[in-house]
């Protein structure tokens, strides 16, 4: 059974939409959701440098454009089941069919300019836990006054709150931590600093009327199956300010039956994940259109 997972923020890197867009139609496509959307989609997946792409408001757009049209390219496919890491839920609402490409781009352009305006308010960020313990290490999150933001499984926690607390979690490890990695987003996402976006979230999704998923949905939130749209859209609106449980949603791929997981672009976070989590799972990630060939074959093997 293949499960199609998309990444979150901090996977795009400067440039790597670039080969993406000499496939045929590609372009049009992403200057048609750039105009859709009021922003260049082409030049920050293209030109922009590591700063610029780091932006929220610019990452959340260009991340999601990326994971649709790499996915369009494998042509028609039936997954098991879909799941999205942080704002790829939106995309792989997309897949589930509860939500179209029309939808999709406006309500996650939205989603980074609300949180874009919620992480302005206070200096934040976000840093990966390599090792350790979870529960060791979340307790002495706690104590700090962070927020285990992404328990992700496979022995990594996102940490995220305020650059103070950050900083003196550098000086203070978890028990068993061997490594804290600072990750490049612009705020502490999944926690109380995100709550003004939840509200622009909610307004934004009032206009569309999403349908129920085609495909097992899997809910970051608690690794949950989801059966209707209106409930995927709920909890994509609630998630900006709660943890993303990946642990869980691996979990629950497990449980489905899942013998593979296919990443779309930009592909490699959620399948090293993976790697560790799910042994004896075969993975890969869309990084490059050459990757295009052996996914169709991971495809042909694992779909029902």
């Amino acid at each position: 059974m293949l499960v199609l997972v998309a990444p979150g923020q901090g996977a795009q890197t400067p440039g790597f939409l670039t080969p993406w867009l000499e496939l045929p139609g590609a372009a049009d496509r992403v200057a048609a959701w750039s105009d859709a959307i009021g922003l260049d989609l082409v030049h920050y997946g293209t030109q922009a440098d590591a700063d610029e792409i780091r932006d929220t408001s610019v990452a959340q757009p260009l991340l999601v454009a990326a994971g649709l049209l790499s996915a369009s390219a494998l042509g028609d496919i039936k997954p098991g089941a879909v799941a999205g890491h942080s704002v790829g839920e939106i995309t792989a609402a997309v897949f589930a069919g509860v939500l179209d490409d029309a939808a999709a781009l406006p309500l996650v352009r939205t989603r980074g300019l609300a949180m874009a305006d919620a992480a302005a308010v206070t200096e934040t960020g976000m840093s990966a836990l390599l090792g350790g313990d979870p529960e060791v290490s979340v307790a002495h999150l706690e104590r700090l006054g962070l927020t285990p933001a992404n328990v992700n499984g496979a022995g990594q926690i996102v940490a995220a709150g305020t650059l103070e607390q950050l900083a003196a979690l550098n000086e203070d490890k978890p028990e068993g931590v061997r490594k804290i990695v600072a990750l490049k987003v612009a705020g502490a996402f999944h926690t109380h600093h995100m709550a003004p976006a939840v509200d622009a979230l909610a307004k934004a999704a009032e206009a569309f009327a999403p349908a129920d998923p085609k495909i097992t949905y899997v809910s970051n939130k608690d690794g949950r199956t989801v059966a209707t749209g209106d409930e995927v859209v709920s909890r994509l609106v609630g998630q900006v300010a709660n943890p993303v449980r990946w642990d869980l949603c691996m979990e629950t791929f497990k449980e489905l039956g899942a013998t593979a997981v296919l990443e779309v672009c930009p592909g490699g976070t959620l399948t090293g994940l993976a790697k560790r989590a799910l042994p004896g799972v075969k993975t890969l990630a869309l990084k490059t259109p050459d990757d295009l060939d052996a996914a169709r074959e991971l495809i042909a093997e694992h779909s029902a």
